[in-house]
């Protein structure tokens, strides 16, 4: 399998290096890094989608708000046509309907927005995440992180709730139908309590995990003490539905990023900097 690391949506903070960690100007630059991974038998799989083409050209429509106008003000959100991962399946040489299969962290709008820019792809979520997006809310947070425009035409969901085999002590969602053995589901609850990780083993036999929003920031990992800029603290608390399991599972994540390094990769969905280093194919 060959993994591709694209970045399908772009937020640009007021806070600079309060959020990255490096800029030095007033915006911080926070990315959407999503998977396309090329299978031998498999068609083509995505692990999120990023911001779609609707996000970008209908975000306000009345009636069919995909986008959130307090956090596109907060997060200072760039929607472009050309960071669509429809765009950029485009631009390698694909069609869209080689997209066959999208495994989706969880579903909050900067992770689900271009679902229905592949009609044809079997959608695999955890059951806990489907649930929870698809009910009414009263709770700010959770009225807005998700949105059913984002959701109402897909039509092809696979949903999950059962643990198979432990993966490197986690739980794991193997056996996804339709997909290689060599790609699976982490559940990691606490940012929402569906969301879950991919892990997907590369030809040479390491793993690379995709944790979603499990973490924010590449000090979280790599590293015995757990580091966070201020921006994204505040954020992964103000977005998470349980301080303990978030962090636990960070914890978690923080020691297998150590005692394993050799074994397995670990990069999330919006440091950009983790984002540049896969692209490179540098090591994390």
């Amino acid at each position: 399998m060959r993994i591709h690391h694209l970045n399908c949506g772009t937020d640009c903070p007021v806070g600079g290096a309060l959020y990255d960690g490096r800029s030095l100007g007033v915006h911080g630059t926070l990315v959407c890094h999503c998977l396309l991974i090329e299978t031998d038998a498999h068609g083509l799989v995505l692990v999120d989608t990023g911001y779609g083409l609707n996000d970008v050209h209908h975000p306000h429509e009345h009636g069919r708000i995909r986008i959130p106008r307090p956090w596109r003000a907060m997060l200072n959100i760039k929607l472009r046509e050309e960071d669509t991962a429809i765009r950029q399946v485009e631009a390698m040489g694909f069609r869209p309907s080689d997209v066959r299969h999208i495994i989706v962290t969880h579903l909050d709008f900067d992770h689900a927005g271009g679902l229905d820019d592949f009609p044809a792809a079997t959608v695999h979520v955890m059951q806990r995440e489907f649930d929870d997006a698809t009910t009414a809310h009263d709770a700010f947070v959770a009225r807005n992180r998700w949105r059913t425009p984002q959701l109402n035409d897909v039509r092809n969901w696979r949903r999950y709730s059962s643990a198979g085999e432990p993966w490197f002590g986690f739980d794991a969602v193997r056996d996804l139908p339709g997909l290689p053995p060599e790609i699976l589901m982490i559940p990691l609850p606490g940012h929402t309590w569906g969301h879950a990780g991919v892990a997907v083993q590369r030809d040479d036999g390491r793993w690379l995990l995709h944790a979603g929003d499990a973490y924010f920031y590449r000090g979280e990992m790599r590293t015995a003490r757990r580091r966070c800029t201020p921006g994204l603290r505040a954020y992964q608390r103000l977005m998470e539905v349980s301080a303990e399991h978030r962090l636990g599972n960070q914890d978690r994540l923080r020691a297998l990023s150590l005692e394993r390094r050799g074994d397995v990769s670990i990069a999330c969905a919006h440091d950009p900097v983790e984002l540049e280093r896969c692209q490179a194919g540098r090591p994390l």
